[in-house]
Parts: C-alpha cells; structure tokens; sequence
C-alpha cells in the first residue's frame, strides 16, 4: 500500500514557529499524537505539580545547577547526571519503537525543553 503525502501551509505567530523549528523533522509524529491523544489526559499528566514535589528528576536536577548561580565556565560544562542521560536513552529506545505511554512522551518532551533551555545558555555563556 502506497500512502500519499500531503503538504499543510499553516500561519501562526513567530513565537510559536520558533519553538517549532528544533522539532521540525517530528512534527508529523507530533501531529499524530495530538490527534490520537485525550485531550484531558494529556493536559493533566502534562502538569507539574510543584506543591507535592511531582517535579520530572532531570528539571530538578537542571534546577539545582540554576539556583547556584553558575560561571560561565560552568553552565558550558554542565552535563546531567548520567542517570539523566540512562533515562533519557530509555526514553529514545522506546520512542524509537513506539512504546510510549503518555506519562513518558510528557517526560520526553521535558528532556527536550530542557536541552533547549541549556543549548541557548550554553550559547549566551560563550559569547561573554
């Protein structure tokens, strides 16, 4: 069976394409999912609930490094803990395979956020 691809031409505001841009080669994937998803469920498990410390270990960890205030120096070193990166590459397998639950593709996408987030620091700290 030979499936068609179709071209979608979209408008939506730069910011929103700029957050777009690093996930441009999953957005199809994406697209699926949103379709495919509950969209009550997806916005509660996608909640972080700070009061009773439901925070993903990984923005924890990031966190921590934040909150002392590192050099420039540092923030350019900084790498998480290789149980961050364990969990990580458990988290790729099973996308690779599509495995996911929705709890994990929330996590995944945490993981992803924050690679961003320390790409445009690390990016920042080595301009000064």
């Amino acid at each position: 069976m030979v499936s068609s691809v179709a071209q979608l031409t979209i408008q939506i505001p730069d910011e929103l394409a700029g957050r777009l841009e690093p996930l441009q080669s999953r957005l199809p994937e994406l697209l699926w999912r949103l379709l495919d998803s509950d969209p009550t469920q997806t916005t509660q498990q996608s909640q972080v609930n700070t009061a009773t410390g439901e925070i993903p270990e990984v923005y924890q960890e990031v966190l921590d490094f934040l909150i002392k205030r590192p050099t420039s120096e540092e923030i350019i070193a900084f790498k998480v803990s290789v149980n961050a990166q364990r969990r990580l590459e458990v988290l790729l397998e099973k996308n690779r395979f599509g495995t996911l639950t929705p709890i994990e593709t929330a996590e995944l996408d945490v993981y992803e956020q924050l690679e961003h987030l320390m790409i445009l620091l690390k990016a920042r700290a080595m301009k000064k």
